[in-house]
């Protein structure tokens, strides 16, 4: 299919996915990267207790809370 009937079908709003090979699509920005950070045990025991009342992982309250934060001071 050339370039111009694709754009065609995509801004008539047709569904394109079928011809699109997202094999090695990258999401910009998503890419992760491991750090370690060392908490007070009290800070521990409030984000156990945080991340079973939610049902998720500590991890996830954690990322969660920092990424609120971050998008509060960078407005």
């Amino acid at each position: 299919m050339k370039a111009k009937d694709l754009d065609k079908k995509f801004d008539s709003g047709e569904d394109i996915t079928e011809f699109l090979d997202v094999s090695n699509a990258k999401r910009p920005g998503l890419d992760q990267k491991r750090v370690n950070v060392d908490f007070p045990v009290w800070m521990i025991h409030s984000l156990d207790k945080e991340a079973k009342r939610l049902g998720v992982p500590r991890q996830s309250i954690i990322k969660i809370w920092i990424a609120e934060k971050l998008k509060e001071v960078s407005k």
